[in-house]
């Protein structure tokens, strides 16, 4: 096991937890029912697992599948494929996945700026594709020869025209710098509060408000690309109502699962790692006693994650690296 630094909060599992938390899983040998697969992580790869699902019985789809990059899943190694072989594997997948979901159902497909030219066209085949998403990614080295890739997308697509979207849910609560008055003096479109002077906002297809995981926060893992839940609570949040159930065929640590768990949504997850899938249920039985998601509080999202800087006066949207701290310590 890695040495960690006294402070590092990074989720771990011991031998021991890992022996029990795989006892939890799930493996599909035959066809199930939808009942059966309610709050469950199936260990499995998911081409094998899709092939017992039962028909329309998901809400939302929560698709991040490996972007085509070469890149180590803690053994399990997904190599780079030529754009056509690449292609050709999305829309394999989307196919098993499709007949999973209710004809009122949503698709959420995550994404770096080189795997979206290859698989939006395969979207617009299958699906009604209504917005791209794009989320600042701050993280990771830059590049000596190039732009740094400080970006990824996420796809909104539904099934047909009747899908949910509750933009009340996911509404931004972002620094007033320049507050306006009404003839009576009274905030117009803002609240004045002892913290500050704030307004919610609607949300826009470009978010610079998330976090990535990192060792001090309660929710990182080793998982090399995971997903933050503040991200994952806006597409739950937004396109789902309470009971749905979210289906995450590519779970990793488990984010999805835990965000539904503390949003009140059920979750399907497929992971093939079966230490990952002993991360999720770690996180999953943490979640249980603290349902609190970083940066998410009183109903909506700040801009900044943490209650320090969501007092601070300065431009919406950036966290200086001197005063950053948790939201919930």
């Amino acid at each position: 096991m890695k040495e960690r630094a006294p402070r590092n909060r990074t989720l771990t599992c011991t031998e021991a937890e890992t022996a029990a938390l795989a006892s939890t899983l799930l493996q599909l040998a035959q066809p199930a029912e939808a009942s059966q697969l309610v709050n469950a992580v199936i260990h499995q790869d998911v081409f094998e697992a899709m092939q017992y699902l039962p028909r329309g019985f998901v809400d939302l789809l929560v698709l991040d599948p490996p972007y085509n990059l070469s890149k180590d899943y803690n053994g399990h190694l997904f190599k780079a494929k030529e754009k056509q072989e690449y292609t050709e594997w999305f829309a394999s997948l989307l196919s098993r996945l499709k007949p999973t979901l209710k004809p009122d159902a949503t698709v959420y497909v995550c994404a770096d700026w080189k795997t979206s030219s290859l698989i939006a066209p395969v979207l617009e085949e299958q699906f009604c594709v209504r917005n791209r998403i794009t989320w600042e990614r701050e993280k990771g080295r830059g590049a000596k020869a190039n732009w740094k890739n400080n970006t990824e997308d996420i796809w909104f697509c539904t099934v047909g025209e009747d899908f949910v979207f509750d933009v009340e849910a996911v509404k931004l609560k972002r620094k007033v710098i320049a507050p306006y008055r009404d003839a009576e003096g009274k905030p117009k479109d803002w609240d004045e509060c002892e913290e500050g002077n704030f307004r919610l906002t609607h949300p826009s297809n470009i978010w610079t408000d998330i976090t990535i995981p990192f060792w001090s926060m309660p929710e990182n893992t080793d998982h090399p690309t995971q997903k933050p839940e503040k991200l994952i609570a806006k597409l739950v949040l937004a396109s789902s109502r309470e009971g749905a159930l979210v289906f995450d065929p590519f779970l990793g640590s488990g984010t999805t699962a835990v965000v539904c768990k503390k949003l009140n949504r059920r979750y399907l997850g497929i992971e093939q790692n079966l230490e990952y899938c002993c991360w999720a249920q770690k996180r999953l039985n943490r979640a249980a006693i603290d349902p609190s998601i970083q940066g998410y509080a009183d109903g909506v999202f700040w801009e900044r994650n943490s209650l320090s800087d969501q007092k601070m006066e300065g431009p919406p949207g950036r966290t200086p690296k001197s005063t950053l701290s948790l939201f919930h310590e």
